[in-house]
């Protein structure tokens, strides 16, 4: 069983997601955590509507800072921060293997419900194809280099 943790600066939307998928699909595999550099101490409402809706169990999510997961033996990170909207997106445990997968903020959108509903989904589904292309990987048989470039790959990928 690997540990991966997924990183965002505020811990409340995509990492939340995140987490809570790969726990989900990979649950036989991988086990996940989700942390912020600044976490907003709660979880956005509307990630956990997207999740419910999408048949994911919620129980246990909670906004909380990567300080949680020093010295705890994470085997993957992977960074979900939107470097193309200028967040910072936080650097972490050095020698552990490190991936980027940049998503737009769904937080930050602004309309109606139903705008706001369709950009929750859009990075749930993004994240989705992501994480299946991840547990398609046989991680526990390649190296830490091959791991890399295979989840920077997907990471890079449009879905």
């Amino acid at each position: 069983m690997l540990d991966v943790l997924i990183l965002c600066t505020g811990n409340s939307c995509r990492s939340i997601l995140a987490e809570a998928l790969i726990n989900h699909l990979g649950s036989n595999r991988l086990h996940a955590y989700s942390a912020g550099s600044h976490p907003t101490g709660t979880v956005n409402p509307n990630a956990l509507a997207t999740l419910q809706r999408n048949g994911i169990p919620i129980d246990g999510l909670s906004s909380k800072s990567w300080d949680e997961f020093d010295g705890k033996g994470i085997d993957i990170v992977i960074t979900v921060c939107d470097r193309a909207a200028a967040e910072s997106c936080p650097a972490y445990l050095d020698g552990t293997i490190r991936a980027y997968w940049g998503l737009p903020d769904p937080a930050h959108v602004s309309g109606s419900e139903d705008d706001i509903t369709k950009a929750f989904q859009a990075t749930y589904d993004a994240l989705h194809v992501r994480i299946s292309k991840m547990l398609e990987l046989p991680l526990e048989d390649m190296t830490q280099v091959e791991i890399v470039e295979a989840l920077s790959k997907i990471g890079s990928q449009s879905e």
